[in-house]
């Protein structure tokens, strides 16, 4: 996120990032620069200015997105039980992967070029679903087994398999299963199963 930036300056950068998402979600990153101005609703020359290439909007886009579902963990905690603010991670989780699915094919060559892109969502990603896991194992309603790198595979496994807006039904309930399997009572080694 940009520096010191006037409200309004500010207020149209938040504007194109949630539009870009929004639009990379639904139609790809192929998706037309002034369809997401206009979505923004601000001219074109303001996200040139903004974003010079698709490939800085993307990344922005990305960074925005890992940044607000990070950001979202203490909040949650804060207003529910650790299992339900997991819940709620979780669900927030799949739509951002959906957006992330929506730049899949411009991602691989922006991750690879701009330095520590990967590094940084991995990082706070595995933050958060530790702090989440960690405030249940402490209430005693996750089983203190529960491994942070699982979860996450775990949960990527279920957006790929649900993989689209038409199935995110199926994505809820696949969070209750691996929900089910992190309760405390479930807890079995692989040796005992």
């Amino acid at each position: 996120m940009p520096h010191s930036l006037r409200a309004d300056a500010q207020a149209n950068y938040d504007r194109l990032l949630e539009a870009a998402a929004r639009l990379f979600a639904q139609e790809g990153a192929d998706t037309s620069l002034k369809a997401v101005a206009a979505e923004a609703k601000v001219g074109i020359g303001t996200l040139y200015r903004r974003f010079p290439t698709r490939e800085d909007l993307i990344e922005a886009v990305y960074r925005n997105e890992t940044d607000r579902l990070c950001a979202s963990v203490p909040r949650l905690l804060k207003d529910n039980e650790p299992v339900v603010a997991l819940r709620e991670w979780m669900e927030s989780f799949v739509d951002y992967m959906l957006t992330k699915q929506g730049m899949t094919d411009a991602l691989p060559s922006i991750l690879a070029t701009r330095e520590g892109l990967r590094l940084h969502s991995r990082e706070a990603l595995g933050e958060a679903i530790t702090t989440l896991l960690e405030a249940g194992k402490t209430a005693g309603s996750l089983r203190r087994d529960a491994a942070a790198g699982d979860v996450l595979m775990a949960l990527g496994g279920i957006t790929l398999i649900s993989g689209h807006e038409h199935q995110r039904e199926l994505a809820s309930r696949l969070i209750t299963l691996l929900l089910d399997g992190l309760a405390p009572d479930r807890a079995t080694s692989p040796a005992q199963a």
